[in-house]
């Protein structure tokens, strides 16, 4: 069981009058983590460290941001087995998934080192004689990033990597589901040499979640907000975004369509599925949730889709023996599961593998013949239970891909690529692959959803967008005329 910290301006601190919050492991309910429960002054502590630091870091120049960038994707990568503890004893994924977290992580953190020296403007011409024009991006200010427990790792280092290369200081609040494997995160920044401030790093018991964001948001060094959780959630962070009047970046719920063409190849379709489908037990923002198969080619996908999900071995991560699917995160993903489950039964849809479960080891399920008077249908199962719609020809695949509150990922598998194209651009998402699953991720790639799947983009240049203040600056070269 780990006892741990908060960091302020470079300190390992408690929180306000030693108040902590307990994290157990979803197998056993055992005690992992023990972390500071911080007080809404606490957080302020923290803007306010940041905001000082800020004043400084905003003139280090992009070489030497770099340097620690690319300091601290190193001492990450050699933190990998610490978070493969951490993360199966924290969340039960398994260790193949928080291995995969850390390389992509250290990943991103390299890619935003990259971008230090791309965060450019333009001299735009001006009609006024004389007047040199310019829109000229500079950092914004204290950043809030706030990052779940599913990719806890990536997700987290992707709220404060490119807030960082841009010049902004960060406040980074850990998911109270994992915060020994956030603060992993924060020591490889603090043993990159990042100065005193630049990175802060809190933790809340979660009833004190609201009150805690609140009281950072409302403060003026906030000048951005990022958060990766629940539509649920990103709603009520938006709604108190806009009350201060701040920015945000939302990445949010997902219910992602894989269309199955009749002229798909059927064998690439099942790979591709069964990896998006059940990759970190269904439990990422991507996964396929909505399998549209065309009702020409459905039974021969259902046949080998069915054999290879029942070889996906199932068990507890914290065992030797390696994994696909671990525990899920608790109860209630079990529970809600569960619900889907027996409604979607109760309606007519057959169950071709897996089922309910009693505990949170899983086994992947499948239910096809699922329709729109189904929950299942429409509600994000966020775990391994996945559903099949059968459809004929493109019009109702795109119309069923299309019939959801949530638009972030999606894929369509074809033969014929143009045609599978064509279909990608009709679907409303903001990420689409042709022939490749709805899980996928790059650092360099504008990522992102529409709908009720969110607003902004990570990743790239359009990170740095979204992390920089684009200001029109003008110089008079020479003797300006005016009318009076």
């Amino acid at each position: 069981m780990s006892d741990l910290s908060m960091l302020i301006n470079g300190l390992k601190v408690t929180a306000e009058a030693g108040a902590t919050f307990e994290r157990r492991n979803p197998l056993d309910g055992s005690v992992v983590t023990r972390a500071p429960a911080c007080s809404p002054a606490d957080a302020v502590l923290a803007v306010e460290a940041a905001a000082e630091a800020f004043k400084s870091w905003r003139q280090t120049g992009p070489s030497a941001r770099r340097a620690l960038l690319l300091k601290a994707a190193d001492a990450l990568e050699a933190r990998t087995p610490a978070f493969i503890e951490a993360v199966s004893a924290e969340t039960g994924a398994t260790g193949m998934w928080a291995g995969f977290n850390v390389m992509l992580a250290a990943g991103m953190i390299r890619e935003a080192a990259a971008l230090t020296t791309q965060i450019a403007g333009e001299v735009i011409p001006s009609d006024v004689p004389g007047s040199l024009a310019m829109a000229v991006r500079q950092p914004a200010g204290v950043v809030l990033g706030m990052a779940p427990w599913n990719a806890p790792v990536i997700l987290a280092v992707r709220a404060i990597a490119t807030p960082l290369a841009c010049g902004n200081t960060v406040v980074l609040k850990g998911s109270e589901n994992c915060p020994r494997t956030h603060q992993l995160i924060v020591e490889a920044f603090q043993d990159a040499g990042f100065p005193a401030g630049v990175v802060n790093y809190i933790t809340n018991a979660p009833a004190d979640a609201a009150a805690v964001v609140e009281a950072m948001v409302a403060h003026p060094a906030v000048r951005r907000v990022n958060f990766t959780g629940s539509t649920r959630v990103g709603r009520i962070i938006a709604m108190t975004c806009a009350k201060h009047l701040k920015p945000v970046v939302l990445e949010l719920g997902g219910k992602a369509p894989m269309v199955i063409l009749d002229d798909v190849n059927i064998d690439d379709a099942v790979n591709g599925a069964a990896f998006g489908c059940f990759a970190n037990s269904g439990q990422i923002c991507m996964s396929t949730e909505r399998l549209i198969v065309d009702q020409k080619v459905a039974d021969e996908f259902v046949k080998k889709f069915v054999a290879k999900v029942n070889a996906l071995p199932l068990g507890d991560p914290r065992k030797p023996e390696p994994v696909v699917l671990g525990s899920v995160i608790g109860m209630n993903t079990v529970e809600h599961c569960n619900a889907l489950i027996d409604d979607a039964l109760a309606k007519g849809a057959k169950l071709v593998c897996g089922g309910k479960a009693s505990n949170t080891l899983m086994a992947a399920t499948v239910l096809d013949h699922v329709t729109p008077a189904m929950r299942m249908y429409h509600e994000e199962t966020f775990g391994p239970v996945k559903c099949l719609v059968r459809v004929n020809g493109v019009e109702e695949a795109v119309a069923c891909a299309n019939d959801n509150e949530y638009g972030l990922s999606s894929a369509v598998f074809g033969g014929d690529v143009a045609r599978a194209f064509t279909v990608a651009q009709r679907i409303d998402s903001g990420i689409c692959h042709v022939n490749g699953p709805t899980v996928h991720d790059e650092a360099q790639m504008p990522f992102g959803g529409v709908k009720g799947s969110g607003m902004g983009r990570f990743g790239g240049k359009a990170g740095i967008a979204e992390f920089t203040e684009l200001r029109w600056i003008t110089i008079q070269t020479t003797p300006r005329h005016y009318p009076f």
